[in-house]
């Protein structure tokens, strides 16, 4: 086991395009981390400079201490499971898994306590003697997995394993690699574009935006401390409303105005964001998760609820979705572009409503076409600065 170190790595092709700009961030040894991001933004790359299929132009890459920049792929005691698989269709799944081994000129019986080990962890004992085609997707990916595990390496990578399986499997994969790592111990970096995977199975996340590092931390701090519209807006399923606003103060009260609507501030939230006093009377972007609404009780005041018209009301079993909207223009920075492109939005369509989505509870879901007032949690609110993006705290 091992950590790995990017230290201002960065990477430029050739015609000057830059994939890669100052990233730095570590993968402690045994640790899960996970490289997430929308397509397009360079943590693709990131992995294969670290495998040593990619070139670093600049910066420095550490495995165990060691500085990597110029050591063979062969090298670098690391081991890849590719999207793909990259099985060899004419051999056998113990052939695969033992196919590294076999180069290394390891003794046979080493090699076949490894493969077998490694099969009875995965599962895949009775298919062993099978070739690939005759596997289900899920099986040949635990092939793929086998065939990293037998190395022993100093640290895994992993390119997307998961893209490839159906919905059910996926979730079910990720629990399996969950319970692997936490056996194994062996310091993961792990690419994906699904921001749910990365959130469920990462240690820690790394957020990627066109090839620069926004944020690396824990699942619980991306999403409740985002440090910027962009991270705001990619973690968290559904994603985070936006809408333009003002704070506007009255005695010792602070209120959040947007859209027709006035919610008082909670006092605990505003000892924690002294920022925020800089910004009474001026423009900014307020978050509302849409976990922080929920169907107000009849004493609720008008200043801690909000009035919807329900346009679409989504029920599915364990929760329900009220959308709804507000007429001021939506929030189309350069961060939510690039989120709506991601989903294959075009902003155009928007016009200038502010669209919303809140979560609810199932049991009293009002139904499509109702009027009525959904209370909000104002201590979970987000501010973020309007022309920078950045949160503020």
């Amino acid at each position: 086991m091992a950590k790995i170190d990017f230290d201002e790595v960065g990477k430029v092709y050739p015609g000057g395009n830059r994939a890669i700009a100052d990233v730095s961030f570590e993968v402690g040894d045994g640790e899960f981390v996970v490289l997430v991001g929308p397509s397009g933004c360079g943590k693709s790359t990131l992995l294969r400079m670290v495998a040593g299929l990619e070139e670093i132009t600049d910066g420095e890459i550490r495995i165990a201490d060691k500085v990597v920049n110029d050591v063979p792929p062969k090298d670098r005691d690391i081991a890849m499971v590719f999207q793909n698989y990259a099985l060899y269709p004419h051999m056998s799944v113990f052939d695969n898994m033992a196919f590294g081994l076999k180069l290394r000129k390891m003794p046979k019986e080493e090699i076949k306590t490894r493969v077998e080990e490694a099969a009875r962890v995965l599962e895949i004992t009775d298919f062993l003697e099978r070739k690939p085609k005759a596997l289900s997707g899920g099986q040949r990916q635990r092939v793929a997995m086998g065939r990293a595990i037998v190395r022993d390496p100093k640290a895994f990578l992993m390119d997307e394993p998961l893209s490839n399986l159906d919905a059910k499997l996926r979730v079910q994969m990720r629990s399996e690699l969950g319970e692997l790592h936490a056996r194994l111990k062996t310091t993961t970096l792990y690419v994906t574009h699904d921001q749910v995977e990365a959130m469920t199975m990462g240690d820690r996340v790394a957020v990627i935006r066109k090839g620069t590092l926004q944020q690396v931390d824990t699942p619980r701090v991306l999403y409740d401390h985002p440090v910027n519209i962009f991270v705001g807006g990619f973690i968290g399923s559904p994603a985070m409303n936006f809408v333009y606003g003002t704070l506007e103060g009255e005695g010792d009260a602070v209120y959040a105005v947007f859209g027709g609507e006035r919610l008082r501030i909670a006092p605990e939230l505003l000892a924690h964001r002294p920022g925020l006093i800089e910004y009474k009377s001026k423009d900014l972007v307020f978050g509302l998760r849409p976990e922080i609404f929920y169907n107000a009780e009849r004493d609720t005041v008008d200043d801690q609820s909000v009035a919807v018209s329900c346009l679409l009301v989504e029920q599915l079993g364990s929760e329900a979705y009220v959308h709804f909207d507000k007429s001021i223009p939506p929030v189309i920075t350069p961060d939510i572009q690039e989120l709506l492109a991601d989903q294959g939005t075009d902003p155009s369509v928007l016009g200038d409503l502010t669209k919303f989505t809140a979560k609810v509870d199932p049991d009293r879901a009002p139904k499509m076409g109702d009027e009525i007032r959904l209370a909000v949690d104002t201590t979970k609110l987000h501010f973020f600065d309007k022309e920078t993006g950045g949160a503020i705290y």
